[in-house]
């Protein structure tokens, strides 16, 4: 048995979760709302305040949808109470982010500024300290499209090992290489 998938979903206070006729299961919390359909193998029952996940048999697939799609709904249970949230750091001199509303303008060292639109599911901020990089800040209640955001941004300006100029998560560590040797 999936160690993960085994493990039942506890419902917190102020959230209702629903099971509907076409496998798809529906989160409500004080953030907001999310759904995510399931496999049609996989079966999911809400008792005693916990979402209990089944699998009909131990084949390959069905093992790893049983875990699947438990940490999928964990997550969204987490989304709807907490909330996710994302901070990406802007390296290089020159570099800057501003926003309007969902609207990104990013100045990552091109010739041109990047407008990128965020999805009107997440909110988006940036901050520009003085002696400090800019700073962007992504929040929401999917984890799926927070991650996905992110990522798209980094994979705008990924980080250099030379320098580690870029846009990278804040906290995220470079692995950086030495440059050229000095001629002798």
């Amino acid at each position: 048995m999936s160690r993960i998938g085994k493990k039942p979903v506890t419902v917190l206070s102020g959230v209702t979760i629903t099971v509907s006729k076409e496998n798809v299961i529906t989160v409500k919390g004080p953030k907001g709302e999310l759904k995510q359909s399931i496999d049609r193998d996989i079966k999911a029952e809400v008792k005693d305040g916990e979402v209990i996940f089944t699998r009909p048999t131990d084949q390959i697939r069905h093992r790893a949808m049983h875990g699947l799609y438990r940490a999928l709904v964990a997550n969204m249970v987490k989304g709807v109470t907490e909330g996710y949230s994302k901070k990406l750091e802007l390296v290089g001199v020159g570099y800057k982010a501003s926003n309007q509303g969902n609207l990104l303008d990013l100045s990552l060292g091109y010739s041109h500024n990047i407008l990128f639109e965020v999805p009107k599911e997440l909110k988006v901020a940036t901050a520009q300290e003085k002696g400090e990089n800019p700073k962007i800040t992504l929040e929401g209640i999917d984890k799926q499209l927070l991650g996905q955001v992110a990522a798209k941004l980094r994979s705008l300006r990924k980080p250099e090992p030379y320098k580690g100029k870029g846009v990278k998560y804040v906290g995220e560590v470079i692995r950086r290489k030495a440059g050229k040797a000095a001629g002798k």
